[in-house]
């Protein structure tokens, strides 16, 4: 698509109704190809959304030096896992790119600069959500990635500066896991079929618990400062990437808007599938 091009679909987009944000807890890779409770409850919060022109989504599997976003027009599905069955080898996700949103969060974002991305794809965090979501693959999909040299304030005060996009009919979304401390994992059988098991440890519910009570009571900064919410949050997350999803999306969450959760669950002892949506419809 030419420059004269992208410019009339940025400009024929700017009055577009605002779009939700999703935080999405991601779980196993085999819930993109299972149909179990968790990936029934993203195809029904698919069927809530007004349909995208484009995604952004920022997965917890993409950590790099910078920020950087996927400026392909074909991103190859990334199958970042082992020891899963070949069936879920063989998935693919060929959803379209858009070099004209990776373009539009380059240019909105102004704290740091934005690196165009030609080798990284899709990986799980984002197509096995987005497979459920968008069977049908038709809508352009850009991940934006996580820099791991800089704290959690650094990305929820990143996030602010995505906002435009949503008037675009951007979707943003955020797939991680509010608590995700796979050392602690408690599997039955051993395998990747248990992954799923619907148990929490007492510190795991009592670190998500709080984390909602947080969220619904808007005190983001302290769950920026997560590393002071005690010792429970410290298990709930011993490493930032799973966390940070969930920062940005409630980085781009307006005051008048409303926080609905879905697939609210704690799995293997030690993770929790907790997702919300964010927007106006949720509190009329």
């Amino acid at each position: 698509m030419g420059i004269d091009n992208l410019n009339q679909l940025a400009d024929g987009l700017s009055n577009t109704v605002q779009m939700p944000v999703l935080f999405v807890g991601h779980g196993s890779p085999m819930n993109a190809i299972e149909d179990n409770e968790f990936s029934r409850g993203w195809r029904e919060i698919g069927k809530t959304l007004p349909r995208p022109n484009a995604i952004l989504c920022i997965s917890a599997h993409w950590e790099t030096r910078g920020t950087q976003v996927t400026a392909m027009e074909k991103p190859p599905t990334i199958h970042d896992f082992g020891g899963f069955p070949r069936e879920l080898f063989a998935a693919q996700y060929p959803a379209p790119g858009s070099p004209w949103l990776a373009r539009e969060t380059k240019d909105g974002v102004t704290s740091t600069a934005v690196a165009f991305d030609d080798d990284w794809g899709l990986d799980h965090g984002c197509w096995s959500v987005l497979k459920q979501m968008f069977p049908d693959a038709d809508v352009p999909v850009v991940q934006m990635s996580l820099d791991y040299t800089q704290p959690a304030q650094y990305h929820y005060d990143l996030a602010k500066e995505l906002a435009p996009l949503r008037r675009k009919g951007v979707l943003i979304l955020g797939s991680g896991n509010m608590v995700h401390n796979l050392r602690r994992v408690a599997l039955v059988s051993g395998t990747v079929e248990d992954f799923n098991r619907p148990y929490g440890f007492d510190w795991a519910i009592e670190a998500n618990e709080l984390f909602k009570k947080l969220i619904d009571e808007n005190h983001h900064r302290e769950l920026a400062n997560y590393k002071s919410l005690g010792k429970a949050v410290q298990l709930a997350v011993p490493t930032l990437e799973h966390y940070l999803p969930m920062l940005y999306a409630l980085g781009l969450k307006a005051e008048d808007e409303a926080i609905t959760y879905f697939n609210d669950k704690p799995l293997a002892g030690s993770l929790t599938m907790t997702s919300l949506k964010i927007d106006r419809a949720a509190r009329e």
